[in-house]
């Protein structure tokens, strides 16, 4: 009884030296500066450098927002361009901080990968573009195909249930990097183009003629795309998900970055534990109990986010849809801080 009484010590001692071991990323991340962000190559409106390789997208305001709680200092971030067949490694080796690469959250991901996946920053699913002058309608049209794909991705098991399910054949034409993908496309290798819709029109933006492209009605899968941590750090993935979490709940609280200043004398109790007027709720954490304000004053909040940069009058055009608030008939919705 007594060896399995020290067993089970010695076992607890142990975990919780793993624990404190792999525990240390906000450390790290204060000790260097700056976080290092994980991004995709360059997909206009979620990650993308301009002329001057500065980094923009929905996705970069993530970790902008977060070098912002910590640093109060949205510029603070370093990014690493990543194919999606490298992503998951580089996190998993430290040589990331964060993902937040258009990544989809499964299962098999969340469980096999010894990552955990923040929460959904954009509700996306797959679909399908061709060429106008080809006078395809329907992704029903589309059997025979030849279909390019970017592989380690999703989209290649989605695109294969997609033509068995429907009794169509097709012929995959599989790249390992996006840009090569749309190349291939572009040049007329393939018939079709199939990745998240976000991304077909996201894409589609850079063409020299845009209008030339349609993208098909059929969506045939669900892509929730969200940022991802490495697992095992419970402090660092709670920075990550409440920072989430704030983008959103400011937006419904109405709290912007132009009125967030004006904001701090709200008589509202959630607008002052969002803003850390009231409570203690950055220590926790490990962060200043502002976290949030400095959050909303140099990002704003998640409407502001999605408008700048995929929004109804960017190039991309993207209604709000699955990703307005919930109390607009979407789907995005934030626990309350209190």
């Amino acid at each position: 009884m007594q060896n399995k009484v020290l067993t089970i010590a010695l076992s607890a001692a142990l975990g919780l030296t793993a624990t404190a071991a792999q525990a240390a990323t906000l450390d790290d991340v204060k000790a260097k500066g700056y976080i290092q962000c994980g991004v995709t190559g360059g997909v206009p409106g979620f990650s993308a450098p301009d002329a001057n390789n500065v980094w923009a997208g929905l996705e970069v305001d993530f970790c902008r927002a977060v070098a912002a709680a910590i640093f109060d200092d949205p510029d603070a971030v370093r990014y690493t361009p990543l194919t999606s067949q490298e992503r998951f490694a580089a996190l998993s080796a430290g040589e990331i901080d964060i993902l937040s690469r258009t990544t989809t959250w499964t299962m098999s991901r969340d469980t096999d990968l010894g990552i955990t996946f923040v929460g959904t920053m954009y509700y996306d699913g797959q679909g399908f573009m061709v060429r106008e002058a080809d006078g395809i309608a329907s992704a029903l049209d589309l059997s025979g195909a030849a279909v390019c794909i970017e592989s380690g991705t999703t989209t290649e098991l989605n695109a294969a249930d997609y033509f068995a399910a429907n009794g169509m054949e097709f012929t995959p034409v599989v790249f390992t990097d996006q840009d090569e993908v749309v190349k291939a496309f572009e040049d007329g290798r393939c018939d079709v183009y199939t990745t998240d819709s976000s991304a077909l029109a996201a894409e589609r933006s850079k063409f020299a003629n845009p209008d030339e492209y349609i993208i098909l009605p059929e969506i045939i899968s669900k892509e929730p795309l969200g940022p991802v941590v490495r697992q095992g750090d419970e402090q660092w993935f709670k920075i990550n998900r409440w920072a989430y979490y704030a983008l959103l709940e400011a937006e419904e609280l109405g709290v912007t970055q132009a009125n967030v200043d004006e904001m701090l004398g709200s008589d509202n109790p959630a607008v002052k534990r969002l803003l850390g007027v009231e409570g203690e709720f950055g220590t926790p954490i490990g962060l200043t109990n502002d976290w949030a304000y400095r959050i909303v004053k140099h990002i704003g909040n998640y409407g502001e986010s999605y408008e700048r940069h995929v929004g109804p009058e960017t190039d991309i055009g993207l209604e709000r849809g699955l990703n307005a608030l919930w109390t607009d008939g979407g789907l995005q919705y934030a626990m309350p801080i209190r």
